[in-house]
């Protein structure tokens, strides 16, 4: 039976102040707390109690605030996060995950934080495992948890101070040092403003309707009528679009639709959107719709999109072969018949959800000739210029306001919710918002790409890789997005971080029926390290060798030549981290051959433990393409200095890298630093967080800017380098090493409408060069390295795996942040066993996160980090990138532990209980 609204008058105490909303009595508490009374801090990533991000305390015990009607919080007490402090100041709790880092994104942080209260307000003293019981249901996927456990740890021993913190506060100090988030604060307090949290009190909803088919013709009848007998301001179709009614990442790649025009390729596509108030917008349900339906047969997976006699999905693509990328390096085939060994084999891994916590979100407002769109997003620019073109609008007319990101991953590069909102409020003079609900986001938005990989590796006696082939297809989806990206990055990573006397790789993005996939987190070089790791494996073994070792001798090293003809000279440190992991590989595998000796010998015994290594590497930036960032750094007539930085934070921690960044190469204290982040109207273009470029690309943009502000400060003060810069409430005062001299700023006018006295301004795009066709040249100025160790055990009866220990090593040529390397570490290793074991978006099947499993806090263990700093000359103070390369050695490490404790080879991801179940039964009926 549906419930019929009605309101009541309810009383409760929130965060200790007396509250009384009329109101729904079964209207959500977190929608009431959010939109009735202001409360923003609590957030919501699922409404169906999954995520645990709403998380507030009532009556002091923990709940999710989605599924609680706003009944049952009268008359009792309510705490949110904006009640956690006193006076102003962080509590304790607070306090803690600051300093420890254990806020990446940030909109999971108010759940956890609440959780971890109830916790403490219960136990004085608890243990991990108590944390870990109280923080489950909570769900993140940025910090791999671990600073998590060790903020709320630190609270109940008293302890909240991290080690060497140093001090960002004195001159030249600031790089290197473990400071704080600079947006930290309004993380930990609810403060920090996401999609969801700002929209003009005027605002008109939009919700979208989408596909329920994934692949079908369709025409729609009297919508206008529909519109006017349900109280709808408009109904917008893509007879709505103004300008071009296709999107997508490259010039020649614009395929998807704003709105399908009679034509739907997969179930999620957006057909229409309803416009109008919350209530009249949240009445109307989907099948309500006068739509009538074609359905057509959909093509899922590459396999049927290949088929002879298969549809063409697209006009353009013969075959529906979006794009091929090719790598050819020496003689592989004759090499690989002169080879001592060869092993083979086909890889399959699945599509992945970026299952950021945060739904896609934002409002649009005209103003004037121009749209102002404040979003969630981490390409601003990208977004200008395209939504420009949708609007049949100069992109100076678009104005990208960034939200707070709650996490991105790849996912949030894409357009999404952007043009829709932008056609609306244009069209209506309105602003206009939107959010997506999980399912929503889940069907509609980008994924992982499939791959179906076929692999050959020749090694000669000694262990020398002599050969790889490499067939790849990559499942693109019903659209192209970053297909073409993942396509030609493939073949210079397929070789591994390792020497290979020749090679041939092809790769192919493919169309389907399927969820559009994208950009996530290595664009495809997760994939491709899986079934090289697995079958370098399968060489130690059958040389007789060790994996460790096999690994280490065919390094990538100082002047080693790449498989696209690139000579490697500086900042190559894979044998650095292989050196620091040493230790543990040699400790953990004694220790599991004396373990599963004993297990052999019990005949009832269930559990099987191993120790597996994988390595990767990862090019940083655009692949042999333009990759330019832009960074200013201003002085305003007040004396403060002003970094406009265009390289958005999507929880990666790149606010508090540039402005360590900006302060080291200036000269000057953090603390006198202003930020203004993200805003296309205010800050230059520096590029799209992707491809763990923007400490690279924007932190080099960034020193050359502050060093050209600098110069013009000492040509000012009339000083020469060496100099000191002072800065003394609001002066500046610059030394030469024996008087100090002010500089004079009250006969200067600004430069421009910021204020700036004087600007500086930067400009970095890594050299690279074309690939030719056979893939050689220089596709990356600069490579990541990484090494990842895997203590499993698993239950050879069940199937089931449970990683007891993760040891990291990544080259970062400088770790500008000690604490946030060691996040994207944790966090890298945390989406990476989520690949191995668990996660498998199925279109259709799997859009919420009750039936698409990440990993909780439970199942992630203790993770060691290893920080190797082999300095990057071309980059800020030596840096270059982690995020990717925390990611693709994980899955390796663990399928290749999986094995040792096992003997089970897994050839496709993930490795579910009854996919290990199959591989153990098939290796016992090939012994027998």
């Amino acid at each position: 039976m549906t419930h019929q609204p009605s309101t009541q008058l309810l009383n409760f105490t929130v965060n200790g102040r007396a509250a009384a909303v009329t109101v729904d009595p079964m209207r959500r508490l977190a929608d009431v707390l959010r939109e009735d009374l202001g409360l923003t801090g609590t957030k919501i990533g699922c409404n169906a109690g999954d995520c645990g991000v709403c998380t507030v305390l009532l009556d002091g015990r923990q709940v999710c605030s989605c599924l609680v009607p706003a009944a049952q919080a009268a008359g009792r007490q309510v705490r949110t996060v904006e009640g956690l402090g006193e006076s102003g100041n962080l509590s304790r709790l607070q306090q803690a995950f600051l300093d420890h880092g254990a806020a990446q994104c940030g909109i999971c942080t108010p759940g956890m934080l609440m959780a971890a209260q109830d916790l403490l307000d219960r136990q004085e003293r608890p243990a991990e495992q108590d944390v870990l019981d109280a923080l489950g249901g909570v769900l993140c996927r940025c910090t791999g948890y671990r600073k998590i456990v060790e903020a709320v740890l630190a609270v109940a021993q008293s302890s909240n101070t991290p080690p060497d913190v140093g001090d960002a506060s004195r001159n030249g100090h600031a790089v290197g040092t473990r400071m704080a988030k600079v947006d930290g604060v309004a993380k930990i307090t609810g403060a920090e403003r996401y999609g969801a949290d700002d929209w003009p009190e005027d605002s008109l909803m939009l919700r979208v309707i989408r596909s329920p088919h994934h692949h079908a013709r369709f025409r729609f009848g009297d919508l206008a009528g529909f519109a006017a007998s349900h109280g709808l301001i408009a109904v917008l179709t893509a007879a709505d679009v103004p300008g071009q009614n296709a999107f997508g990442v490259y010039p020649t790649g614009k395929d998807q639709p704003v709105f399908a025009d009679g034509y739907t390729r997969f179930r999620g596509e957006a057909l229409c959107a309803l416009v109008g108030e919350d209530a009249a917008v949240a009445a109307i349900a989907d099948g309500d719709l006068p739509i009538t339906w074609e359905i057509l047969p959909p093509l899922h997976g590459v396999e049927a999109a290949l088929a002879p006699g298969a549809a063409q999905l697209h006009e353009t693509s013969s075959g529906n072969v979006l794009v091929s990328g090719r790598l050819q390096s020496g003689d592989p085939m004759t090499a690989l018949r002169d080879a001592a060994v060869v092993v083979r084999d086909r890889f399959r891994t699945a599509f992945v959800e970026h299952a950021y916590i945060e739904p896609e979100a934002g409002y649009a407002q005209r103003v004037g000739d121009r749209l102002e769109i404040f979003v969630t997003t981490q390409t601003p620019y990208m977004d200008r210029d395209e939504v420009a073109l949708i609007m049949g609008l100069q992109p100076e007319q678009v104005r990208i306001i960034p939200s707070a990101v709650g996490g991105g991953f790849g996912g949030k590069l894409d357009l999404s919710l952007h043009p829709m909102i932008a056609i609306a409020a244009w069209k209506l003079n309105r602003p206009v918002r939107c959010i997506y609900s999980r399912p929503e986001s889940m069907a509609s938005t980008t994924k992982r790409h499939p791959a179906v990989i076929d692999i050959a590796v020749g090694a000669d006696r000694n262990g020398r890789l002599k050969a790889i082939t490499f067939e790849g297809d990559f499942n693109t989806g019903a659209y192209a997005s970053w297909g073409p990206t993942v396509a030609n990055r493939v073949p210079v990573h397929a070789s591994g971080p390792y020497e290979v006397g020749a090679i041939t790789c092809i790769t192919r993005a493919i169309y389907t029926n399927d969820t559009p996939a994208g950009a996530f987190r290595g664009f495809g070089v997760p994939q491709s390290a899986i079934a090289l790791e697995t079958l370098l494996d399968d060489i130690a073994e059958r040389l007789n060798t060790c994996p460790f070792e096999l690994r280490y001798r065919n390094a990538l090293d100082r002047d080693s030549i790449t498989a696209s003809g690139q000579r490697l000279a500086a900042s190559v440190g894979l044998r650095a981290c292989l050196d620091a992991l040493r230790p543990q590989w040699d400790q953990w595998r004694a220790e599991t051959a004396a373990y599963n000796k004993d297990a052999a010998a019990n005949p009832t015994a269930r559990l099987r433990r191993g120790v597996g290594v994988g390595c990767g590497w990862y090019g940083i930036g655009n692949t042999s393409l333009p990759n330019p960032s832009i960074m200013r750094v201003g002085l305003r007539q007040d004396g403060r200095i002003v970094l406009y930085n265009g390289a958005v934070d999507i929880g990666q921690g790149s606010n508090t890298i540039m402005m360590q960044i900006c302060a080291d190469a200036l000269g000057v204290p953090v603390a006198s630093i202003d930020l203004v982040a993200g805003d296309t109207d205010l800050t230059a273009d520096a590029g799209k967080t992707s491809a763990s470029r923007q400490t690279f690309v924007s932190g080099t943009a960034l020193r050359l800017a502050s060093e050209d502000l600098r110069r013009q400060m000492l040509r000012l003060a009339n000083i020469a380098e060496p100099a000191q810069f002072r800065y003394a409430e609001g002066r500046w005062l610059l030394g030469d090493g024996q008087i100090e001299h002010e500089l004079n700023l009250s006969g200067l006018s600004a430069i421009n409408e910021h204020g700036d006295l004087l600007l500086g301004e930067g400009r970095f795009d890594p050299p690279t060069s074309p690939l030719d066709a056979d893939g050689q040249g220089v596709p990356y100025a600069t490579y990541s390295f990484s090494a990842q160790l895997a203590l499993v055990e698993v239950d050879i009866d069940l199937g089931t795996t449970k990683v007891l220990r993760i040891a990291a090593a990544a080259d970062v040529g400088r770790a500008i942040n000690p604490t946030q390397v060691e996040g994207q570490l944790h966090g890298g290793v945390a989406q990476g066993l989520g690949l191995a074991l668990m996660e498998e978006y199925i279109p259709g099947r799997t859009e919420n996160l009750h039936d698409y499993l990440i990993p909780t806090i439970g199942d992630i263990p203790p993770i060691d980090t290893y920080i190797v700093e082999d300095p990057e000359p071309l980059g800020p103070f030596g840096a270059k990138g982690i995020g990717e390369p925390a990611l693709v050695p994980t899955a390796p490490a663990i399928l290749n532990a999986i094995r040792h404790a096992t003997g089970a080879r897994i050839t496709q991801v993930p490795a579910t209980p009854d996919r290990l179940r199959s591989a153990l039964r098939q290796m016992q009926e090939a012994a027998e």
